[in-house]
């Protein structure tokens, strides 16, 4: 028998996902018969699966040790990099500067340093995540960016953060501006571009077309020019998206004969060969916080805006040296 206290991180969610967060040794089918048959509770009390926790709770689970033992491992996190580019943090949020050619989460090939880790490690080291001591929650991020992309990525620390920030995500009230470098001098300095995105997902590729076809989505990309540079036929461009689609910025772009600058994808290898570039020229590099009333513990935030300044192209472009 084991008792669990529930902590402010592991509050607000159905007991069945706390449960298989908290002892994922018990296999599904037992943990759903061991709630039916009271060996699970809630206070002392017969629960449901979709009992909602509360702070201050306490699940009494009748079951065997075998189910609690910790099999002895190394955190995952341990061999990440500790290099990581902090643009701001505070007691529940940082604000991560991802360079390109991190990724944000593991995957099938990568899996030891990504960029999650690397903020585990550096919140473990500095003694604010211990992970024995946490029922459930695990530092997480609350945005992605795609790993040859570089820019701001959210990280939460503690589970209300989590789950405020992903709500007001959700509403579109973090408000993120990129920059980019584009092939072709843009004589038409600012405008908003309208089309209509379509994803193949086998493909893990979009198409812009000029009006509405089945499966598509609207979109929306304003755009504003910052430098054009002749010499090379480039331009250096601001973008705010007014949707946010799949490689949007990089398929509109490209569809009104613009692709970015080392773009494999939607560009032409063509182009960036010539100027020797593989890296795609696309940073997130500033986000604005536009909260609503909803922002509870987290509505100091709101109009705060956060830039990333080592943005890697823009000197370079500047100096004319591409």
């Amino acid at each position: 028998m084991k008792s669990f206290k529930i902590s402010k991180n592991d509050a607000n969610q159905r007991l069945d996902k706390f449960i298989s967060k908290a002892v994922p040794n018990l296999p599904g089918s037992l943990m759903y018969k061991y709630i039916r048959t009271k060996r699970i509770k809630v206070n002392s009390k017969r629960a449901q699966i979709s009992t909602r926790l509360n702070e201050g709770d306490t699940v009494d689970m009748y079951i065997n040790d075998e189910f609690f033992l910790k099999s002895e491992h190394r955190y995952d996190f341990s061999g990440a990099s500790k290099n990581i580019d902090i643009i701001y943090e505070d007691e529940n949020i940082i604000l991560a500067d991802k360079k390109a050619g991190l990724l944000c989460h593991p995957d099938d090939k990568e899996y030891i340093d990504n960029l999650i880790a690397r903020i585990k490690r550096y919140l473990y080291e500095k003694g604010e995540y211990d992970p024995d001591s946490e029922n459930s929650f695990t530092p997480a991020l609350v945005n992605r960016i795609d790993r040859n992309t570089g820019g701001i990525v959210i990280a939460a620390k503690n589970a209300q953060s989590l789950k405020i920030l992903n709500a007001q995500m959700k509403e579109r009230n973090l408000k993120k501006t990129y920059l980019c470098v584009v092939h072709g001098v843009m004589e038409r300095k600012n405008g908003t571009l309208e089309g209509w995105l379509l994803k193949d997902e086998k493909k893990n590729k979009v198409k812009i077309f000029k009006k509405n076809v089945p499966g598509s989505k609207e979109i929306r990309t304003r755009y504003s020019v910052i430098e054009n540079d002749y010499q090379n036929d480039l331009s250096l461009v601001e973008v705010d998206l007014l949707t946010g689609r799949t490689h949007q910025i990089r398929a509109h772009f490209a569809s009104i004969g613009h692709p970015l600058l080392g773009d494999g994808k939607y560009g032409t290898n063509e182009l960036n060969k010539k100027l020797g570039y593989k890296k795609q020229f696309l940073y997130s590099y500033k986000l604005k916080f536009e909260l609503d009333e909803n922002a509870g513990m987290l509505s100091y935030l709101n109009g705060k805006v956060f830039t990333a300044e080592d943005v890697w192209f823009v000197k370079e472009f500047k100096d004319r040296n591409l």
